[in-house]
């Protein structure tokens, strides 16, 4: 069926609180679609569950919320999809689009190597389950960073679909999930752009629409380094929501007047959405803050 009508979303995943990094990326997400006229959903990626964070998931709505990044329909959670994940794996299996592999940590490379290919490992040793890739280039247009090209035999190998510790792999869930709520617009940051490919190869051997994909620059500190959980990120200041939403609107190059600053939240928003121009952000890699 085509979908004519915008529908984005916003996934975090439930390990702590939001830092200003996440919600730059939701603040786009958000503002691309109702720009739009279109759906925003919120949905958590909690599938690895040793890295969730008891309290993060309330944490993050309640921050969503203080910032008036309010999204359309009912929360989703990977997790309640866990039987839709593993019928589609059988499935794959069945079609021999997978194998299982029994390769460790240590005995792998930035390329796999198909160590495992043509084994046959018995389903109680311990494994993941990868994707067989073949030699064919995966090209997209993204909407700001232009025309993408990648070979994944060649660039990432056969990838994981399922861990060795049964955790489904953020690749293949995230495909389903956008399949699932109907996302045809996907705004994330630069630094998943080089996994893309990965998603738009497993849409065409799942027979699943492909979203058109964005990515906007990734915020960094003084050092260089992304803003992160791994680089001590802090949680956003919820004191003066309007000020963080004026200074990510800075960032995001959208030239805010000074005076809106001082406006409340709504406001914010309605003069965000209604000057919004994404093109302001093309060609760019990251912003230093």
């Amino acid at each position: 069926m085509l979908i004519s009508h915008y529908v984005g979303r916003f996934a975090p995943s439930p390990t702590g609180h939001l830092h200003l990094g996440s919600v730059y990326t939701a603040l786009a997400s958000f503002l691309e679609a109702r720009a739009h006229q279109g759906l925003w959903r919120l949905r958590f990626d909690d599938l690895d569950t040793p890295r969730n964070v008891a309290g993060a998931v309330d944490s993050i709505l309640k921050t969503l919320d203080a910032l008036g990044l309010h999204w359309d329909g009912v929360v989703d959670y990977q997790s309640q999809h866990l039987e839709e994940y593993h019928a589609v794996l059988a499935d794959l299996m069945a079609r021999k689009k997978i194998y299982r592999c029994r390769c460790s940590r240590k005995d792998l490379t930035d390329i796999y190597a198909q160590t495992c290919r043509h084994q046959s490992i018995f389903s109680d040793v311990p494994h993941s389950l990868r994707l067989k890739t073949v030699e064919r280039q995966i090209v997209f247009d993204d909407g700001l960073q232009g025309s993408i090209s990648q070979n994944l035999a060649t660039q990432h190998g056969d990838f994981i679909l399922k861990r060795k510790d049964n955790i489904i792999a953020y690749q293949f869930a995230v495909v389903l999930d956008d399949a699932r709520q109907a996302v045809n617009h996907v705004v994330r940051g630069m630094d998943l752009l080089d996994a893309t490919p990965k998603k738009i190869y497993l849409q065409h051997i799942l027979n699943l629409p492909t979203p058109h994909y964005l990515h906007v620059p990734i915020l960094v500190d003084v050092d260089g380094f992304k803003l992160s959980k791994q680089t001590l990120a802090t949680a956003v200041d919820l004191t003066a929501p309007n000020r963080v939403l004026f200074q990510l609107l800075d960032w995001l190059r959208q030239h805010p007047p000074m005076e809106l600053q001082n406006e409340n939240v709504d406001e914010i928003l309605k003069w965000a959405i209604e000057n919004w121009n994404v093109a302001r952000l093309k060609g760019v890699k990251q912003i230093s803050i």
